[in-house]
């Protein structure tokens, strides 16, 4: 399967897996996980054509193994805007997480923390590599440190997705170390 397609299948899964199921009459489950095969159905019907073949693909060679698939079932792992239940334990965060996001950002963020918008949790990253990916999607990044240790010291819940994600409700300011402001 080509890069290009693999692409295109894995932001099709994203976008209705997380966010609009209830475009092509697709069903979630309360932890969000679809039948397969109502899945193919439901994307052909709305003029999105793949294979079971193509889709075991793009969940086997996803790089940050955005979905799971457990037996005849498929879910995203995590990144949801729609209600669902992940089931996910509790866990001890590592002494510090990161943050990545560009400047355009910082003044709300030094005001308000980091909100998790219209997901349901703030995804901060395990290495500072990550975030750095991850705020340069959006221009130049700057990467905050998230003093998890503390958060969690505190009484903030954090999860880990099964792809390895961190998760929590929100990070307040005071837990984020800035960079110096140039």
């Amino acid at each position: 399967m080509e890069e290009r397609r693999t692409a295109k299948v894995s932001k099709y899964l994203a976008k209705h897996l997380r966010h609009q199921p209830e475009k092509i009459g697709l069903t979630l489950d309360e932890g969000g996980w679809a039948e397969i095969d109502a899945l193919v159905t439901a994307a052909s019907a709305h003029g999105f054509r793949f294979t079971r073949e193509e889709l075991d693909h793009v969940v086997a060679v996803n790089d940050k193994r955005r979905f799971a698939i457990e037996g005849t079932r498929i879910r995203a792992s995590q990144g949801h805007s729609v209600e669902v239940v992940l089931g996910l334990a509790p866990a001890t965060p590592p002494p510090y997480l990161y943050h990545g996001t560009v400047a355009r950002n910082m003044e709300a963020i030094r005001t308000e923390g980091l909100r998790s918008m219209n997901r349901h949790d703030v995804h901060p990253s395990a290495d500072r590599e990550t975030a750095t990916r991850a705020g340069a999607r959006r221009g130049r990044p700057v990467v905050l440190s998230v003093d998890a240790a503390a958060m969690h010291r505190n009484g903030h819940v954090f999860h880990v997705s099964a792809n390895g994600v961190w998760l929590t409700r929100a990070v307040p300011s005071r837990y984020l170390r800035f960079p110096a402001r140039h």
